[in-house]
């Protein structure tokens, strides 16, 4: 009994002592392990006599379950400790003014083009790119673009330079997006509902118009497509990017090589006290080009006119973004002011959504 008093004392004193997990595994180890100096007590049980046994063996049993106790004990005084040093290491005050914002904004034809690909997402139409350097076949050519057009002159259009001799067909920085139409229907066929966002370039530079813009053109071709479909998506696409339930449209006779019939869209607005708000008022604005498809377009691209049929539209990107935001000046888009680009920029996780 007295080895016994002993080897509580020891025990005792060094699981109480014990600083870390690892010390304290080490203790429960030497006492009561395969090893240990408790199991091979346990063991030697069966060499003794039953009086013996009688007397030794509860009190061995309760040193172990003593020291078992005491081991459990330490270890959650240890992770206790261990708790409040992590929390105390990692405290916050919650009362400190947050962290500044990181300064980089969204810019706002970045976000308007993504506004543009989630509301034509939900209509179910697909994204196409292509080349911003085309032949002037594509540019021009496959969209009925007569040789004689005023758009093919190099006051209109920036042509890529080519040495004497060079026979090869000339090539264009793109004046719009729909080479991407004749591209897409020429690689997957029809149908299809597609849109195609991108840079495209011009000759011209004011307060509206920038040697390179934005634009989106949408192409939709199927065997019953009617100008009624498009009236319909152009009315659901500005409802939801003006975010104005009441939007009314007109279309005026117009002309495209592209399409036929053509027409051009206006949108019901007001200016009173300067400030633009569409869907009331008495003004009108016009804001895109549109038509049925011309059958020579839908040649071009491999489509039988005949059996197939639909409608395009385009849109310039920069100038809704002007529209949508207030924005005065489509030359401040590309003059990198870093004061311009805080006013107007968003924030990174303003994500387009078609919801309140």
């Amino acid at each position: 009994m007295e080895d016994l008093a002993a080897l509580k004392d020891k025990y005792v004193g060094q699981i109480a002592g014990a600083a870390d997990e690892a010390a304290l595994e080490a203790v429960r180890l030497a006492a009561l392990g395969k090893k240990g100096e408790i199991s091979l007590m346990m063991r030697s049980l069966g060499g003794m006599s039953p009086e013996e046994r009688q007397s030794f063996g509860p009190a061995l049993n309760a040193l172990k379950t003593e020291l078992s106790d005491a081991i459990a004990a330490r270890r959650d005084a240890l992770a206790e400790a261990a708790l409040e040093k992590r929390l105390a290491r990692e405290w916050v005050d919650v009362t400190q003014p947050p962290r500044p914002q990181p300064e980089g904004t969204i810019h706002p034809i970045s976000q308007v083009m993504e506004e543009v690909i989630a509301i034509f997402a939900d209509l179910g139409y697909a994204v196409a790119e292509g080349p911003q350097i085309e032949t002037d076949w594509y540019n021009f050519d496959a969209l009925n673009i007569p040789a004689e057009h005023p758009s093919r002159t190099e006051m209109d259009t920036f042509y890529m330079h080519r040495d004497p001799g060079d026979n090869r067909p000339p090539h264009v920085l793109r004046t719009h997006t729909s080479p991407v139409q004749i591209r897409y229907m020429e690689q997957h066929g029809v149908p299809c509902r597609i849109i195609a966002p991108g840079r495209v370039y011009r000759a011209d530079y004011d307060q509206t118009h920038t040697p390179m813009f934005h634009q989106y053109e949408g192409l939709c071709i199927d065997r019953d497509v009617s100008m009624a479909n498009l009236k319909w998506t152009l009315e659901e696409f500005c409802r939801a990017f003006f975010e104005v339930d009441g939007v009314e449209l007109r279309f005026r006779a117009s002309h495209f090589p592209f399409t036929e019939p053509s027409a051009e869209v206006d949108i019901r607005c007001s200016w009173e006290g300067g400030q633009l708000k569409i869907g009331e008022g008495d003004d009108w604005l016009e804001i895109l080009g549109s038509g049925m498809v011309h059958p020579k377009v839908l040649a071009a691209a491999g489509v039988d006119p005949d059996k197939w049929q639909g409608f395009a539209f385009g849109m310039g990107i920069d100038r809704i973004a002007m529209l949508k935001y207030g924005i005065p000046d489509l030359r401040a888009f590309f003059d990198s002011d870093l004061r311009w680009l805080r006013h107007y920029g968003f924030r990174t996780l303003d994500v387009p959504r078609l919801y309140a």
